[in-house]
């Protein structure tokens, strides 16, 4: 595969680009990022040409594929040509802040803002503003953009920054603990719950290879959440209009967070974040409230367009079924090809997302109870061995991953995320021959 412009175009990059990217990830692959030229339905076409089943998605935005649907491409253009922004609220605004409230279960009340990042880190000064508080438990491993209070590592007792940049100061106030660990929840709740104002948690973890909760887990971590006063934040900036549909993961968990930070779908593919929750809780931002939260950006009316007219087509069409469906015949055909080549590897993923983590069991391959990814099952033959929080990801063979696997799934036509910690993500625009000609180049790859 002739890949000559991307090797130039990213040499040009590194004089005037730091590590020529500009968000870290994108430098992941080996030995250089592909540089895209175009988008078209599932695929791709890079800047030599080549077209690749893509399955990065943006990272997740891209729901609907690289083709906007015409109803989602006409509001798109009818805004843009109205003029760029006006710093001032529009009628699509408030249309989409109401269509949001009427399908996620928890959310009466919504601020939009211009990042996942940036609704995090909102979420987190809102927290601090309502009970007076100063720390927030975080999970080991999650990942919740890049903001001073989340960019922490160790345990409740021993944490640090894991950036430099960030004073230690800062990182005091934040509590990482294993995800899927009840007890340890328990624990740091014993000892600083006076002083929690929030947990902030993914859903499914999915910036560290897939992690899906155990039973019973979410419930617990709610639970701690209310028994101390503390607010239960889920972070469904990536599982959000994903994973459960229009009612996101909360609904497909039947969980009812008091604050919910969401990103890339509600954007139809364009930059954006958003803050959601209860009412008593979110008008707490300024105007209506004391805790300062503004951005020139914020509500961006192409933005809203694109997000308002995607969620809209979702609910008008059989988005989910679609995109579900392609997930679980790729995460069964993963399962087989793995039980038979890499038994020691580990299938996860749920609804519309998938990957194979690179892990270093013994024994058997994962069973039937989990042949549609991982589900923390303690039947399965694999549970000792499947990966419990996404920590457990940096004892795979990460490198592997990076160096040799990625590119020659590359020279096979097939994009997959850039390293062994993102995810994977099904469109609208993949089709079936999509998934065939996947499942053959892991075959190949493996």
């Amino acid at each position: 595969m002739n890949r000559e412009r991307s090797r130039d175009l990213y040499d040009r990059a590194l004089s005037v680009l730091p590590g020529g990217v500009n968000s870290s990830v994108r430098a992941a692959p080996q030995p250089y990022p592909t540089f895209v030229e175009r988008g078209d339905g599932g695929h791709v076409i890079d800047a030599d040409g080549n077209r690749l089943v893509d399955w990065v998605m943006g990272l997740g935005p891209m729901l609907l594929g690289h083709d906007m649907p015409e109803p989602v491409q006409a509001a798109v253009q009818s805004r843009a040509s109205e003029g760029p922004m006006y710093g001032m609220p529009t009628e699509i605004e408030v249309e989409h802040a109401e269509f949001v409230c009427r399908h996620v279960p928890s959310v009466e009340m919504l601020r939009f803002v211009n990042s996942g990042t940036e609704a995090t880190v909102s979420a987190v000064r809102l927290a601090r503003g309502i009970t007076g508080r100063n720390k927030i438990v975080v999970m080991q491993g999650g990942y919740h953009g890049a903001q001073e209070s989340t960019l922490v590592e160790g345990d409740a007792d021993h944490h640090r920054p894991s950036t430099n940049g960030i004073p230690q100061s800062f990182a005091k106030h934040t509590l990482p603990v294993p995800f899927n660990d009840e007890e340890a929840m328990q624990e740091v709740f014993a000892e600083h719950g006076d002083d929690i104002a929030g947990v902030l948690i993914e859903p499914v973890q999915a910036n560290m290879g897939i992690v899906t909760p155990e039973a019973g887990y979410h419930e617990a971590v709610a639970d701690l959440c209310e028994g101390h006063g503390a607010l239960l934040i889920w972070d469904e900036v990536i599982t959000g209009f994903r994973v459960g549909g229009l009612q996101c993961a909360q609904g497909k968990y039947d969980i009812d967070p008091d604050i919910t930070t969401f990103g890339k779908i509600i954007g139809g593919g364009y930059p954006v974040g958003a803050i959601g929750g209860k009412t008593e809780y979110i008008e707490q931002f300024t105007p209506s409230g004391d805790v300062f939260q503004a951005g020139t950006f914020s509500g961006h009316p192409v933005t809203m367009a694109a997000g308002l007219e995607t969620l809209r087509y979702c609910a008008e069409n059989d988005v989910y079924d679609h995109v579900n469906d392609l997930g679980r015949q790729l995460r069964e055909g993963l399962t087989d090809i793995v039980a038979d080549q890499a038994p020691a590897y580990t299938v996860t993923g749920l609804d519309s997302m998938f990957k194979v983590i690179f892990t270093r069991a013994d024994g058997p391959s994962q069973s039937e109870c989990c042949a549609n990814g991982c589900r923390q099952d303690p039947s399965c033959d694999r549970y000792d061995s499947c990966p419990k929080r996404g920590t457990d990801t940096d004892e795979a063979a990460t490198d592997r991953y990076a160096r040799i696997f990625r590119p020659r799934m590359l020279d096979e036509g097939v994009l997959v995320s850039q390293n062994q910690y993102e995810t994977n993500f099904v469109s609208h625009g993949h089709t079936e021959d999509d998934v065939e000609r996947t499942l053959e180049a892991y075959k190949e790859c493996l």
